[in-house]
């Protein structure tokens, strides 16, 4: 499964002379738990999130209206493209310790994804997963069964040599043997 296939778009985005305080409105009204900050020419340099307002503002006793965007936010924007795997992403989230990528493609911000977005996928994935170690047990064991059931040696009936020995009734036996012993 990849990035674009789960991510969130479009994105919302900001100025970065925008106020905290129309940050904070822009992701209540949407309801969102980020919102991404643009430079003038529209790319991503940064992201504030829940935390980044309650650390940096709330907790410092400061006036969300007269915080611009830009000394609020986390920067630089930690983004990964739509090809990547999800658990490309998720292993990029885990080592870094963030929540949130921004989506990339040809220099164009085109998504967000979020471990709440991984979260989702989550139990299909563990499906995938799960049907596919089954699939390969089957294959293991029959190929652990023909492996088993069909040896090199003498035949314990004639005394030739044979590729294709099988156990039948306590006796290693060649291919002519058994169609003989099934004759009788």
């Amino acid at each position: 499964m990849l990035v674009r296939d789960v991510m969130s778009s479009p994105v919302i985005t900001v100025d970065e002379d925008t106020t905290a305080n129309h940050v904070a409105e822009l992701m209540d009204k949407h309801e969102l738990g980020c919102i991404i900050v643009t430079n003038k020419e529209g790319k991503p340099i940064g992201i504030i999130t829940e935390r980044d307002l309650i650390t940096r503002v709330l907790a410092k006793n400061l006036k969300p209206d007269a915080l611009k965007a830009n000394e609020v936010m986390t920067s630089p924007l930690i983004t990964v493209e739509p090809s990547e795997t999800i658990s490309e992403a998720a292993r990029k989230m885990s080592r870094l310790k963030i929540r949130r990528l921004g989506v990339i493609y040809k220099g164009q911000l085109i998504g967000i994804l979020s471990s709440k977005d991984i979260l989702g996928v989550m139990p299909e994935l563990i499906e995938t997963i799960q049907e596919k170690a089954l699939i390969e047990g089957e294959n293991m064991a029959q190929t652990t069964t023909e492996e088993e059931s069909s040896l090199a040696g003498y035949c314990d009936h004639c005394g030739g040599w044979s590729d294709n020995l099988q156990e039948e009734d306590g006796e290693f036996l060649c291919e002519d043997c058994r169609a003989e012993l099934e004759s009788e």
